[in-house]
């Protein structure tokens, strides 16, 4: 995938209100894309789209945790031809499984998996109607091991990175010109300790350097994109590793994490 001014790419960014995302849609926007903002937290969205320029952006407010919300999005943002998806919303549970909130975790799946899903689905085959387009959807290196005191997170994320490896066979044995893409970074400085209710163990990445090589995966059509020589090693490592040792580790790591509300 190419881009620049010239390249006219349309890209939808969901979860574009913080971290990641927000990220990306400033990374998409400096390469010459309009950008489709979409999220909750709609004073977020606009003062984004402030700073790209109302004529290189717009909001979509959305709640992505519906069926409804899902298409609403597609529906309202099919009307200005994107073919690029950043398929990003997420957000992570800490603690044991026993421990942890229902309902919570229900909408952690309704968000990580189900919106993932049915967001792929819709805009997948739309830019195969087109004949182009491009699909980023974000996992995390936890898709590539059990996970210990976030186990749903890790299993949501572990849906998102086979999927997406699926279809990515999928289309290239179809010879199709629509290509898709899984992004897996490890600890990322976001937002995201705070929505889980935990305080960082390892030192991440910024946001915008995983934006920056996400984009550079995307130019080269990388089927799974690890943006940091860290995570690169730690899921080399969970690759030859049996997945119960691996968890072993992922559960150090995870119990030396502190939650918020047991801070000092």
């Amino acid at each position: 995938m190419r881009f620049g001014k010239n390249a006219g790419h349309i890209a939808v960014v969901t979860g574009a209100s913080s971290g990641i995302g927000k990220a990306m849609a400033r990374g998409l926007a400096r390469r010459g894309c309009f950008v489709i903002l979409s999220g909750r937290n709609s004073a977020a969205l606009e003062r984004l789209s402030e700073e790209l320029g109302r004529d290189r952006s717009i909001v979509i407010t959305a709640d992505l945790s519906t069926t409804a919300g899902c298409v609403s999005l597609f529906e309202q943002a099919k009307a200005y031809s994107p073919d690029i998806l950043i398929n990003n919303a997420g957000f992570g549970i800490y603690g044991r499984f026993t421990e942890t909130d229902a309902e919570r975790e229900a909408a952690l799946i309704d968000l990580n998996v189900r919106a993932m899903q049915l967001l792929f689905k819709l805009f997948l085959e739309e830019f195969e109607k087109n004949r182009r387009g491009y699909i980023l959807n974000v996992g995390s290196i936890a898709g590539f091991m059990p996970g210990p005191l976030m186990s749903s997170y890790y299993a949501s994320k572990a849906f998102v990175v086979r999927q997406t490896q699926g279809v990515w066979l999928e289309q290239l044995v179809n010879g199709s010109p629509v290509k898709v893409s899984v992004l897996c970074p490890g600890p990322v400085d976001t937002n995201f300790n705070s929505t889980a209710g935990i305080t960082g163990f390892f030192r991440g990445i910024s946001a915008e350097e995983c934006a920056d090589a996400a984009i550079k995966g995307m130019e080269y059509e990388l089927p799974v994109i690890i943006p940091s020589v860290t995570a690169k090693l730690i899921v080399l490592g969970a690759s030859l590793t049996p997945a119960l040792v691996a968890g072993v580790f992922a559960y150090a790591a995870q119990k030396g994490k502190k939650r918020i509300e047991d801070k000092d």
